[in-house]
């Protein structure tokens, strides 16, 4: 991991920690700190993502790490469940490298949010 944390700014607070919430559980990704209008995202009780009530910008790209496909699968399905709408099912992506597994959807604040699992499994 080369980011310590990233803070994503939301328009409709309440909106998107319920749709992080939801679509991360499957990943083992829960919050760990609740600040007011600011939530903190991660394992084992430290925030690495984070979401903060404030103008959201331009769509962004950013993926989370999967430690297995069966993970992957669950983030994608409990995302669309969720509301986001489909940006790519689960798969192969050798494009990027052989057993480069992911999937990837539209939030509702419009990012791009994968889930990738390297490990061939």
């Amino acid at each position: 991991m080369i980011l310590d944390h990233l803070t994503l700014p939301v328009t409709d607070f309440e909106t998107s920690k319920q749709f992080y919430r939801r679509t991360l559980a499957p990943l083992g990704i829960g919050i760990v700190v609740e600040l007011g209008r600011v939530a903190g995202f991660g394992r084992e009780g430290k925030g690495e993502f984070w979401l903060a009530e404030g103008e959201s910008r331009s769509p962004l790209h950013f993926a989370f790490a999967a430690r297995s496909r069966a993970e992957v699968d669950a983030f994608h399905a409990e995302a669309l469940a969720a509301g986001a709408r489909n940006n790519g099912s689960p798969g192969l992506r050798p494009i990027y490298h052989a057993n480069y597994y992911a999937a990837f959807v539209i939030a509702p604040e419009g990012h791009n949010i994968e889930a990738v699992c390297h490990p061939a499994q």
